[in-house]
């Protein structure tokens, strides 16, 4: 067997693995299950690509998005090693060819999503695949105390009674000591395992959590004191698109992205950031998921995250280089009402869902009991329109449906085009021979394309060939459509909205078979999540690194010395809580009876040096928070 250093030096350049790496890589190659936790940024990938390709056979990855699956797709295809995806959207065909690929050819890696292991056809190609490892990717959508529960993820456990022998690798950036259990009894683990985790702390990153009345003002200033590429993050489409245009009003290079942009226009702003021809990305949390750029130097959350697991992993994406960075999270009184409230939104009554459920059936003419894992092109505006649903509403009852486990919306989803030829090259001579007018696109593709086009679904450019071709865009599709009707190849025009798609048959949606009570244990879930947020957020106390790191149940932190609350009590005018409270007190007590101006003020409470210091500190907080103000006379009174 290859030794994983060198199989590491060779892919991927590097002569020694990250802290822990090594030690995952060897428990896996041990066939031990293993539950790796190791930060965002940490190097997950590598813990089992490097075991799977010191293997025979192929690994067999399941992870939850799209995009990453995509990602890590393109990146091992990049290094010459053999890896497909299969995941909602793609056509039947397709699948069909990809599994055959991975049982006949030498394939190395199977990206596939939790929802597709209980497909039939899945199962039954696996059973002949020479499967070597079960990786799974984000594992703790599987516990229902996680951040993100997936249902389909619990069906990872049936799914490895098909491949006995076979160990499993779980990996994840996010995990209390809860979720870890969770996740290795729900995984049906075996006796025979390890767990490894790194500590979350990050001695490079300074966290900072500000009350501000104007943000966007601070959010200016924060950014000409910290030079270097950053993301700021917005919960709302509109506002990532008003913020970037008023940094740009003041001469910073910024620009935005969310969810409802094109695939081009993702890609072309995604690509001048990580090239630094963009500074700053002004972003929803579609924004980050797979993207590596170690040299970020802030983070700053306009918007509050809803979880500290959400919130830990957004902020993470800073200081990837181990040099010094900031993540900044400003908030205003209302943030922490509209925590909650969108909380308890999120949670929509169960006539509600089941309402929504039956639209989309109607929408899609569905009959009942079928549909199974097919997937259409989803406009929630216009769905919302049609059958005058609340947006805000329906958008959170898809999400409980889907955290049902009975529906999955992407919404960040973008297929290329794809051709197949279904003749051999000997049939397909013979159709060129009888169809005149088709042969010169026939021709541009096996020119643009090779000989892959008869084993393989590649991807095509109709712009492309109509370049080569010196004809429009509208004639070669047209073309390969004629084409497709004819058998002679398979296309799929490219996808670019978002899909989705349902996980199961349909049922009627008055037999709908809802968790009630699974449901309300979830709400209180979240619940408590949002309240730590809160807890944090309030807390200006206790160190922020330390803070999370208790989150995580890892205990051992004492300071960081470099988050905000660290800083200030390094400052000789530093006050304990108590003191800033007693100071309150006092000054609302003499403000009450009559306004006073500054200086008369420090004298009625006869403070001594440091004490004046503080009660200036007070006064300063107080204006900021509106709770004092200045008369027209210039003296201090509250404000009514």
């Amino acid at each position: 067997m290859t030794k994983p250093v060198d199989i590491l030096k060779k892919v991927w350049g590097f002569s020694a693995f990250r802290p822990l790496q090594e030690e995952i890589v060897q428990a896996v190659l041990e066939g031990k299950d293993v539950l790796a936790l190791l930060p965002t940024g940490g190097g997950k990938s590598v813990c089992f690509q490097v075991p799977a390709l010191a293997r025979e056979g192929i690994c067999i990855v399941v992870s939850p998005l799209i995009a990453l699956m995509k990602d890590q797709v393109e990146q091992l295809k990049s290094k010459g090693i053999p890896a497909y995806a299969i995941y909602s959207g793609m056509g039947k065909r397709e699948i069909d060819i990809t599994l055959d690929n991975c049982i006949y050819g030498q394939v190395k890696f199977l990206y596939v999503s939790p929802e597709r292991l209980k497909t039939e056809l899945m199962q039954e190609r696996t059973k002949r695949m020479n499967v070597s490892l079960i990786a799974v990717d984000e594992a703790h959508c599987i516990s229902q105390w996680g951040y993100d529960f997936r249902p389909p993820y619990l069906e990872i456990a049936a799914f490895r009674k098909l491949l006995p022998g076979v160990n499993c690798i779980a990996l994840t950036a996010t995990a209390t000591e809860k979720v870890s259990l969770e996740i290795q009894e729900s995984l049906a683990f075996s006796k025979n395992r390890a767990f490894f985790r790194k500590s979350f702390a990050r001695e490079n990153l300074s966290y900072n959590v500000r009350f501000e009345e104007n943000k966007e003002a601070k959010l200016i200033e924060i950014i000409k004191k910290v030079p270097g590429s950053g993301v700021i993050y917005a919960r709302s489409r509109k506002r990532c698109q008003l913020v970037a245009k008023e940094l740009r009003r003041q001469g910073i290079s910024a620009d935005y992205y969310h969810a409802g942009l094109t695939n081009d226009e993702r890609s072309y702003k995604q690509e001048a950031w990580q090239k630094n021809k963009i500074r700053l990305m002004v972003a929803t949390n579609a924004f980050g998921m797979g993207i590596d750029k170690p040299d970020v130097r802030l983070v700053v959350h306009l918007d509050l995250p809803d979880t500290l697991e959400a919130y830990y992993q957004e902020a993470g994406r800073a200081g990837r280089d181990e040099k010094k960075a900031y993540a900044v999270a400003l908030y205003q009184a209302k943030d922490l009402e509209e925590l909650e409230e969108r909380a308890k939104l999120q949670f929509p009554p169960v006539a509600e869902i089941k309402r929504v459920y039956q639209a989309l059936a109607n929408y899609f003419k569905i009959a009942v009991g079928s549909s199974l894992l097919t997937s259409y092109d989803f406009d929630i505006d216009d769905f919302c329109k049609t059958y005058q649903l609340h947006p805000l509403t329906t958008y959170y009852c898809i999400k409980k449906l889907e955290e049902e486990g009975f529906i999955q919306l992407t919404e960040n989803f973008y297929a290329p085009s794809k051709v197949l030829f279904r003749l051999s090259s000997q049939e397909l001579y013979a159709f060129q021979i009888a169809n005149f007018a088709l042969e010169p696109v026939i021709k541009g593709l096996l020119r643009l394309y090779g000989g892959e086009l008869f084993s393989v679904f590649q991807k095509v450019s109709e712009s492309g060939l109509a370049g080569l071709l010196k004809t429009s865009v509208a004639d070669v599709k047209r073309k390969l459509e004629m084409m497709h009707k004819m058998e002679v190849l398979e296309y799929e025009p490219q996808k670019d909205r978002p899909q989705l798609t349902f996980l199961t048959s349909r049922y009627d949606a008055a037999r709908l078979p809802l968790q009630q009570k699974k449901l309300e244990e979830r709400k209180e879930i979240y619940l408590k999540k949002v309240a730590a947020v809160k807890a944090y957020v309030l807390d200006n106390e206790r160190c922020r690194t330390s803070m999370l790191l208790d989150y995580f149940n890892e205990y051992d932190y004492e300071r960081c010395g470099v988050c905000d609350t660290c800083i200030r009590k390094k400052q000789p005018d530093w006050w304990e809580e108590d003191e800033v409270f007693r100071m309150r007190q006092q000054v609302y007590t003499a403000l009450k009876l009559q306004p006073f101006p500054v200086d008369e003020l420090v004298k009625k409470l006869s403070l001594q040096k440091r004490k004046e210091k503080l009660l200036l500190h007070t006064i300063r907080t107080m204006l900021d928070e509106e709770s004092l103000q200045y008369n027209k006379n210039g003296v201090l009174e509250l404000k009514q």
